[in-house]
């Protein structure tokens, strides 16, 4: 059984570094194609199409949702649909991502006239120069190489992986010309998790009013935990009388306080054992910010203030959790 399981190991091994090999042997052969491809699609007043059938089919509906989150309108027509009706959805000022490895699926051979005729444009991807499709192209992207993963090199893993980082290449080009940025992002991904951390602000949560557990430096130590208790955050924001922070009490650190102090903490202030300068954020910030300040330093809870440091609000990690931005 040892010796299966190295061999299985070996193979995973075999097979990755295959397809690494065909990746690298494709990025020498990028030249002026992939230029033209770019900015056929970048200067389109019309939408990408990718087409595909079977496993090339699968991996366009892949490519076409990647173009589109990253700002690139595109959408997936399946070749056999597009026989039965959906020809339709294609406009002159279209651009189409053609996607055959062999360049002669008949499907997609069938709908090049009409989009000749119209006037749209076509890019193919096929790992045949030579064949009917990459013919009738206005630009073709060769997928260059010697075989398929496959032992028998008949199911398409090269090529598709190949046809997958191509999509992918060329999405992330697009987005450099566009200048295309994380709140863009964030815009077109408003139900993920990834765009409520790059769009909801530190304000839109934070707990302000009779919400947020303020307390003088002067309130007795004693206090502390009634109004951690009534405020349900496990802090208490320690200001001055301008209502600046001065500093910060957990009840985590109240409960050591208590241990090591016993009955002396009676007469104790919160002023006196408070965490003084501690983390803060603004109320402006991304939630995203107050997140890596909460993990980089393995706290809960941030003082929300202004410029000067007056005190606004204060977020827990509960309401970035309930936020499902965390």
């Amino acid at each position: 059984m040892e010796d299966v399981f190295i061999d299985v190991i070996s193979e995973v091994r075999g097979i990755l570094a295959h397809e690494s090999a065909a990746l690298t042997g494709l990025a020498d052969h990028i030249g002026d194609n992939y230029l033209q491809a770019v900015r056929l699609i970048h200067n389109s007043s019309g939408m990408l199409i990718v087409v595909g059938m079977g496993k090339s089919g699968l991996v366009g509906r892949k490519i076409a949702a990647t173009m589109s989150s990253l700002g690139t309108p595109s959408v997936f027509m399946h070749a056999s649909e597009a026989l039965h009706g959906d020809l339709g959805m294609i406009k002159p000022s279209d651009v189409l991502l053609m996607i055959s490895n062999s360049g002669g699926t008949r499907e997609l051979i069938e709908i090049i006239p009409y989009a000749k005729r119209i006037g749209a444009k076509i890019i193919a991807i096929t790992h045949n120069t030579g064949s009917e499709l990459a013919k009738n192209a206005d630009i073709v992207l060769p997928l260059i190489y010697e075989s398929e993963a496959c032992p028998f090199n008949l199911a398409p893993t090269t090529s598709t992986t190949m046809t997958l980082a191509i999509g992918d290449a060329i999405a992330i080009v697009l987005t450099r010309l566009k200048d295309f940025r994380p709140k863009d992002f964030a815009t077109l991904h408003p139900g993920g998790s990834l765009g409520r951390r790059l769009l909801i602000k530190v304000s839109d949560l934070m707990h302000t009013g009779d919400e947020m557990p303020a307390a003088p430096a002067d309130m007795p130590l004693i206090e502390a935990l009634p109004m951690m208790s009534r405020k349900k955050l496990g802090t208490v924001v320690v200001t001055g009388e301008d209502g600046k922070l001065l500093g910060i009490l957990t009840d985590g650190d109240l409960r050591r306080i208590l241990c090591s102090m016993g009955a002396g903490a009676i007469g104790a202030k919160i002023g006196d054992v408070m965490i003084v300068n501690p983390k803060r954020i603004s109320a402006d910030k991304l939630c995203e910010e107050a997140i890596n300040i909460m993990e980089t330093n393995k706290i809960t809870t941030l003082p929300v203030v202004t410029p000067d440091g007056a005190v606004l609000g204060i977020i827990h990690l509960h309401d970035l959790l309930r936020a499902k931005i965390y």
